[in-house]
C-alpha cells in the first residue's frame, strides 16, 4: 500500500483581476495564523503594502485551505 501524501495547505489568492494558488509554507504562515499575520504576508509577497488588501477577506474551508478576496458588494 502507498502511504498517502500529506496535502499542503494552499491560499487561493484573487487580486487586480489575477487569480493564483500559494502554498501557506511559502508565505512562512499556518492555519494558526492570524487574518492580519496571512493578510500581512501576502501583501509581502505581492510587494504591495497592505492597505491594498484593506477591502479583502479571508476564507477558512474545512479542507484547510484559504480564499483571499474582494468583499462583496451587493445592492
Amino acid at each position: 500500500m502507498t502511504p498517502m501524501a500529506k496535502q499542503v495547505p494552499l491560499l487561493h489568492v484573487r487580486f487586480e483581476g489575477k487569480s493564483f494558488d500559494l502554498p501557506l509554507q511559502e508565505l512562512e504562515v499556518g492555519l494558526g495564523s492570524s487574518d492580519a499575520e496571512i493578510m500581512r504576508a501576502v501583501a509581502e509577497h505581492l510587494d504591495v503594502h497592505e492597505n491594498r488588501l484593506r477591502y479583502y477577506v479571508l476564507d477558512r474551508h474545512p479542507t484547510g485551505n484559504l480564499t483571499l478576496r474582494p468583499e462583496a458588494v451587493f445592492g
